[in-house]
């Protein structure tokens, strides 16, 4: 199906294809939406003081908040980054899109695989992404992002590399920088003062072109790491529980180290809102924040240390709230009505389908998602629904899940039992998914049932059964 494109009169123009990237910007490009989406790793729907956050401050996302809209009802693309974030890019969910694992697989060829830096590319913008890629999980192809639609890209492809926030080196559009003065948990260079500076760079050098920015930032994932200026500030304000080390680096204290974290993030949001308004061009930027998924619990931290699931049952990896719904926060400064609030129910599929609605484009490829753009304008009369939204993962026996309005159905141990039972939650009167009612419901189980079976597409490289699974010989990244 190809979604519909309405026209607002604020966006209505003409895209030029083919438009010369090092040409000066026309008047109707600087007219046209410009897109920053900035997604955080591991972050829990508790973890930020507009959603509940207690334990450490986040001034610089409250005031976004405060300034744009919070969404009370958004979802990841899946329970784990790889998958997740394949959803982000193209608009499919989990039971359509390739990437379906965390793993050694990568974005196919286009016109596989189609992402929105893609589409937009085409259409005349400018794309980036700075930070953690999307497009693979464990990859050492350094231009997969240049030849999936990124025109700049400075980051890692490889999730795994990803936990460090020391890398020995960082593809840049093709290229290893080296970071010789650094191990991977420990060293001269911070990840996240790389991308920061990148973030910076983009915005400066593409201020006069409409542009869209991917900054996939690393903060909270574990490795528990962040530099002395902001891990400070919070030693000796927690009872800590010391962390050894495994796979992740070893920290003495990982209550003030997330919590560090956590305000490195913020304040890097900070400065991208900062940028914007400097370069004169916040008023023509949609800004989106979000996590690929919920709260995390490992590298010596636990997602009930500081409440990060708020309200929520379960973290990442589950299939219940606490590890699908994430927060989110749009901000776009005379256009979004400020301090406002949506309960409508989305999912990162949506986002394709709302950038190129903003940016006037009609997607040439099948989505499974809805603009939410509508909800942004304030026309909620016109904003069309999701009769439900779809979930499955692969790891923990294999689960699938399905929000059909304010009922949320629950299947464990997929690999053992195809058929199994589900569980039901009412979401309007049962948020923390205490009470199964499926025994009370018959009727409702029946028809997720249904829904479950035929959201599912079959995949060519992983199944819930691990005899027929190519995963079987994957091992699972964090």
């Amino acid at each position: 199906m190809h979604i519909p494109v309405i026209a607002f009169c604020l966006l209505a123009i003409t895209l030029t294809a083919n438009a010369n990237p090092g040409q000066a910007a026309s008047a109707d490009e600087q007219s046209r939406i410009n897109i920053v989406f900035i997604l955080a790793d591991d972050l829990g729907y508790g973890d930020l003081g507009c959603y509940g956050q207690r334990h450490f401050k986040t001034p610089n996302l409250d005031r976004l908040a405060e300034g744009g809209m919070m969404f009370t009802d958004h979802y990841a693309g899946s329970t784990v980054c790889a998958p997740s974030r394949a959803c982000l890019l193209t608009g499919q969910h989990t039971g359509h899109v390739f990437q379906r694992f965390n793993g050694p697989v990568q974005f196919r060829p286009d016109p596989q695989d189609t992402t929105v830096a893609r589409v937009l590319s085409d259409a005349g913008y400018h794309t980036g992404m700075i930070g953690k890629s999307g497009l693979s999980c464990n990859s050492p192809d350094g231009t997969l992002p240049n030849r999936k639609g990124f025109d700049f890209f400075y980051g890692y492809t490889s999730h795994e590399e990803a936990h460090r926030y020391y890398p020995k080196f960082l593809w840049k559009n093709g290229r290893r920088v080296e970071f010789p003065g650094n191990s991977g948990q420990q060293g001269d260079v911070y990840s996240g003062d790389v991308f920061r500076d990148a973030a910076m760079a983009y915005l400066e050098e593409n201020a006069n072109r409409p542009f869209f920015l991917h900054l996939a930032l690393q903060q909270p994932h574990a490795d528990l790491a962040v530099t002395e200026r902001w891990k400070t500030p919070f030693l000796g304000h927690f009872e800590e529980i010391p962390f050894e080390g495994d796979h992740y680096r070893a920290e003495p204290n990982p209550k003030a180290t997330f919590a560090g974290m956590v305000t490195y993030l913020d304040h890097t949001v900070g400065l991208v809102i900062e940028k914007l308004e400097e370069l004169g061009i916040a008023d023509n930027t949609l800004v989106i924040f979000s996590s690929d998924n919920g709260a995390m619990s490992e590298g010596g931290w636990s997602s009930e240390y500081f409440n990060s699931s708020g309200p929520l049952r379960g973290g990442k990896r589950d299939m219940y709230e606490g590890g699908i719904r994430v927060p989110t926060i749009a901000y776009w400064p005379g256009t979004i009505a400020p301090s406002s609030k949506t309960s409508h129910v989305s999912a990162f599929w949506d986002f394709a389908p709302t950038a190129f609605e903003l940016a006037g484009i009609e997607a040439s490829y099948e989505l499974d998602g809805i603009s939410y753009a509508p909800t942004l304008l304030g026309r909620d009369a016109e904003q069309a629904k999701h009769d439900h939204l779809y979930w499955e993962f692969y790891e923990k026996g294999g689960k699938q899940a399905v929000r059909w309005g304010k009922w949320k159905g629950v299947r464990l141990d997929v690999s053992l039992d195809r058929d199994g039972p589900i569980e039901l939650y009412d979401l309007s009167t049962d948020l923390g998914e205490a009470n199964d009612i499926a025994s009370q419901h018959p009727q409702v189980v029946a028809h997720i049932e249904q829904l479950m079976r035929s959201a599912h597409v079959e995949s060519e490289i992983v199944s819930f059964n691990p005899r027929e699974s190519k995963q079987r010989q994957i091992k699972p990244v964090n």
